[in-house]
């Protein structure tokens, strides 16, 4: 412990008693939305980007930002909408497998179980 803290802690309990050495409330900028709008951007978010007019349904930083001003009229940065999504939302980054559309599965199991064998022994 710094005995400059000691002190000053001293000086607090002699002029304000235990109440002056509680813990107060972080200080700091306002969250520029309050619990309403994020409950509102909640709401837009869950019915999916192509309600919101985007050509596939994946969420991109981008894509919440906008939706974000859409619904509240507040501007985000990249970085605000992030900590938006994993802190006071409660989301987490996922990333979509990439799969072919033209992918078949039978094909695949069928190839697994009989081609590949054939190869890994080889002629």
């Amino acid at each position: 412990m710094c005995a400059e803290s000691v002190r000053r802690w001293r000086r607090v309990w002699e002029q304000d008693g235990a109440s002056g050495l509680r813990r107060r409330a972080a200080t700091g900028r306002p969250p520029k939305l309050d619990d309403t709008q994020v409950e509102m951007v909640r709401a837009a978010l869950e019915q999916g980007a192509q309600a919101h007019g985007f050509e596939a349904d994946l969420w991109t930083l981008e894509r919440v930002g906008a939706v974000v001003t859409r619904a509240t009229g507040v501007v985000l940065s990249r970085a605000s909408v992030w900590r938006l999504l994993t802190g006071r939302l409660g989301w987490s980054l996922q990333r979509p497998e990439r799969r072919a559309v033209e992918r078949d599965e039978s094909e695949i199991a069928r190839w697994i179980a009989h081609e590949w064998p054939r190869i890994k022994k080889g002629p």
